[in-house]
């Protein structure tokens, strides 16, 4: 579990900040106890209602987890024990919503720009950047001399601060933009690069045919997925079997990761 945050004094409403894309992905997350999570979802209607009605496709979940995990009576104590636990799994989500500064001082973000600028002439050239996060690949490109950066995130607050950010570096070249790896909100053939971090791998197909289609042809692709230097990785494989070359770079304090790149034909 990511431990960026110290959650313990913040209010499980911090779960009303989410927003829908995160959402869609509470019934597959990597929960460390559903009982804790069905006790706090109980003790806190007005986050069982946000969850119901802002994703409402997640709504089937939510009624089999309270029907699984009935909450009895409990004591403030343990009703506040189960909201901390909670948060703690959602460690990376809350601290995207509630302070993203803390997650752009991550070590591993450190990483050489010049492991992505070594693969491409940015120089006039439109780019997307997928999951752009706070900005590490769209800030980089932007101030090698590309035209326009679009960053595509889909939480609003990784927006806010990545506009922020360009702005106290004068980069005016970057534009965030609400969006999804899955959904680029781009024509077909628009950007000379695509590239995405810590974003690829969930739905792998479909992800890489949209990637694909907003770049033009003979444009580049770029991925820095986070992919461990290990050949058994599932996300190593798909790229090889598209055609991808990759290296190695490391990132500071996590060790050494698989960068992937490639010429749409």
């Amino acid at each position: 579990m990511m431990s960026w945050m110290d959650v313990s004094t913040l209010s499980f409403n911090t779960l009303l900040l989410f927003e829908r894309a995160q959402l869609r992905w509470f019934p597959g997350w990597r929960w460390s106890s559903e009982a804790d999570l069905a006790l706090a979802i109980c003790a806190n209607p007005a986050v069982e209602w946000y969850l119901r009605h802002k994703c409402p496709e997640i709504s089937t979940w939510v009624d089999r987890l309270l029907t699984a995990h009935p909450a009895g009576p409990v004591g403030s104590d343990e009703v506040r024990r189960a909201e901390v636990a909670v948060l703690h799994d959602l460690n990376d989500l809350v601290t995207y919503a509630v302070d993203p500064a803390v997650y752009d001082a991550q070590p591993f973000l450190g990483w050489d720009s010049r492991e992505l600028t070594s693969l491409v002439d940015f120089a006039g050239n439109t780019v997307i950047d997928v999951g752009a996060g706070t900005g590490r690949l769209a800030l980089a490109a932007a101030g090698s001399g590309a035209a326009t950066v679009f960053a595509v995130e889909p939480v609003a607050n990784l927006r806010r601060y990545l506009k922020e950010k360009a702005s106290t570096q004068r980069l005016r070249n970057v534009y965030p933009v609400d969006g999804l790896i899955t959904d680029i909100p781009f024509p077909d053939g628009f950007a000379d690069v695509v590239m995405g971090g810590h974003v690829f791998g969930d739905e792998p197909e479909a992800e890489y045919a949209e990637v694909m289609r907003v770049t033009k042809p003979g444009g580049t692709i770029i991925f820095c997925p986070g992919s461990n230097d290990r050949d058994d990785d599932g996300r190593h494989k798909f790229f090889v079997s598209h055609d991808f070359r990759w290296c190695r770079f490391e990132e500071p304090q996590d060790g050494w990761k698989r960068r992937y790149w490639k010429q749409k034909g």
